[in-house]
């Protein structure tokens, strides 16, 4: 289907506000016939909301996630990566996945709060808790709201395990926190590098951390002794998979110790608006693009089932996964022992309502 071009907006990485799926209405623009010329559209403005919580941790039991616990302290985010799967999230909420999921940002303000209750429930059995499975649990707002830090510390009390996903620089200011922890199998980090060319990135995720920013954090994670690893994610066809190689080796030298991929996934409205994403920035590659993801998707834009969602099928995924073991091999980035955590010390704080046992 043709998409019409649209104007990239700088700083963000959808070109469109379009109606989520459940919405009744659509809108689009029209020429009227009256030949006045409109007054440019006002600066996009980030607006963030606390949202009431009953809970925090989510479970989840798909046979393609190595985890079954997990805490997400925002809604949307700000990064405004373009091929972000969480985007049709901001559907429910009678927002869009475009525009507002990077400019309508929510946060839970009693997270640690409620975390404290759920970790003391007599019947709770301790699993890995994953921060940054939806939204970047490090993105700007994080750096005055500290949500995600009140979480750590909850955490480290309880002497909980944690493992964060991020694509930020910031989790380094809590190397307080992460580097106790590791100390006892406690915690590590997956830092996502998706490009090492600077201009991409700022169409791409365009508020998210410069991929050398990021591979300098891995090495400051290393040197404090917090395990890490790194998250090629997405790998998108003629657009960024030519870097595996090089990201993974980059990677090695700052002293990660493994690595994972993720192929690009186009749920929902993501689809339509990494089209129009592809047409605004690479016009000239569009078609080609979107031709080797439906190759590689059963001639879809994008397979859901589990085994495949985050693989995909056929000749060009197999080169792809054959490249990318071939290169985590070479460059010794299969230390996932060095990533295990234990739920061996975990144990309710003191000052709750449960009797400490201790003499």
């Amino acid at each position: 289907m043709p998409v019409s071009p649209r104007i990239p907006i700088k700083g963000r990485g959808a070109v469109s506000n379009p109606e989520g799926r459940f919405e009744t209405r659509q809108r689009e623009n029209f020429d009227d016939g009256w030949d006045i010329e409109e007054p440019p559209l006002p600066a996009l403005e980030t607006v963030v909301t606390p949202e009431p919580a009953r809970s925090v941790i989510s479970r989840n039991q798909s046979p393609d996630i190595p985890f079954t616990q997990s805490i997400n302290p925002y809604r949307g985010c700000e990064h405004g990566c373009i091929y972000c799967y969480a985007r049709p999230s901001h559907a429910y909420l009678n927002l869009s996945p475009g525009l507002d999921f990077e400019t309508r940002l929510f946060y839970k303000q009693n997270a640690a709060e409620l975390l404290e209750s759920e970790l003391r429930m007599p019947g709770y059995r301790p699993a890995p808790i994953t921060l940054g499975a939806n939204t970047d649990p490090y993105q700007p707002i994080e750096r005055k709201l500290k949500v995600t830090r009140s979480i750590l510390e909850v955490l480290q009390r309880f002497r909980h395990p944690v493992s964060i996903i991020t694509k930020s620089t910031l989790v380094a200011r809590d190397l307080d926190i992460l580097t106790d922890m590791a100390q006892q199998d406690l915690a590590n980090v997956m830092v996502s590098i998706t490009t090492l060319d600077e201009n991409l990135k700022r169409s791409l995720e365009p508020r998210a951390a410069g991929p050398w920013a990021r591979l300098r954090c891995v090495r400051a994670l290393a040197l404090a002794g917090v395990p890490v690893g790194v998250l090629n994610a997405p790998i998108i066809p003629v657009v960024n998979d030519h870097e595996i190689e090089h990201i993974l080796e980059l990677a090695a030298e700052a002293g990660a110790c493994c690595a994972g991929y993720v192929l690009l996934r186009l749920p929902y409205e993501v689809k339509d608006l990494f089209r129009e994403w592809l047409h605004a920035h690479l016009p000239e590659r569009a078609a080609h693009v979107m031709s080797i993801i439906r190759q590689m998707r059963g001639g879809r834009d994008y397979q859901a089932e589990f085994g495949t969602r985050m693989r995909g099928t056929g000749e060009y995924a197999e080169l792809i996964a054959r490249r990318f073991a071939l290169a985590r091999k070479k460059f010794r980035l299969e230390n996932l022992r060095r990533m295990r955590l234990s739920c061996a010390h975990f144990r309710p704080a003191p000052g709750g309502p449960q009797l400490n046992l201790e003499l």
